[in-house]
């Protein structure tokens, strides 16, 4: 089966609209599934400790148009985490942490430990899956044994996935409208982009 994986769109009507767009022009048999951070919340980290009860539209950039484009399933990111914090409205409740696809695992992102430099060096979740599919630091990258791959991403090209065990950061919709299909049958994943 093939997956249409796309996270980090932070509330970016635009770019979310030309990665939908791009998605049913390559590859519209397969089946759309969000990373998480689907919208952008207004409050920071250290101050989200010292707000609760603001209403929905002074926490998060929300629009009617944005949310007509969230016809797929997603898992939760840390920006819907830290709006539910804020607002307390459960609106976001029924988003899983993880979900699991024919020999992947999807998760955000935040259950990882980053370097410095926005490299994942250590998962704080148990998965069973070879594959771990996941976002959160906008760049995407092929890693092994905790290691990026010295790949060059051309986007668009194949990439057979000959070893077991990778972790695939599929990069962000917002900014860069990336995104990445993934090929259960044949284990092949290509990162894709659309154009601006």
């Amino acid at each position: 089966m093939k997956y249409a994986l796309l996270g980090d769109l932070h509330s970016n009507f635009e770019d979310t609209k030309a990665v939908l767009h791009h998605i049913q022009q390559v590859a519209p048999e397969a089946c759309l599934l969000g990373l998480g951070d689907l919208y952008e919340c207004l409050i920071g980290k250290k101050k989200a400790n010292t707000v609760a009860n603001l209403p929905l539209n002074e926490a998060a950039v929300v629009s009617e148009n944005f949310k007509e484009l969230l016809t797929f399933p997603s898992i939760r990111g840390n920006q819907e985490e830290r709006i539910t914090q804020v607002t307390g409205l459960n609106i976001f409740s029924k988003l899983p942490e993880k979900i699991e696809i024919e020999g992947a695992t999807l998760i955000h992102g935040h259950q990882i430990l980053w370097d410095k430099h926005w490299e994942p060096t250590e998962l704080t979740i148990d998965i069973e899956t070879p594959l771990l599919f996941f976002g959160h630091s906008h760049r995407s990258g092929i890693y092994r044994k905790k290691k990026k791959l010295p790949l060059e991403i051309v986007y668009g090209q194949e990439l057979q996935l000959i070893k077991k065990k990778y972790w695939i950061n599929v990069g962000s919709v917002v900014d860069h409208r990336e995104w990445c299909l993934y090929d259960s049958v044949a284990r092949t994943i290509t990162f894709m982009k659309a154009e601006r």
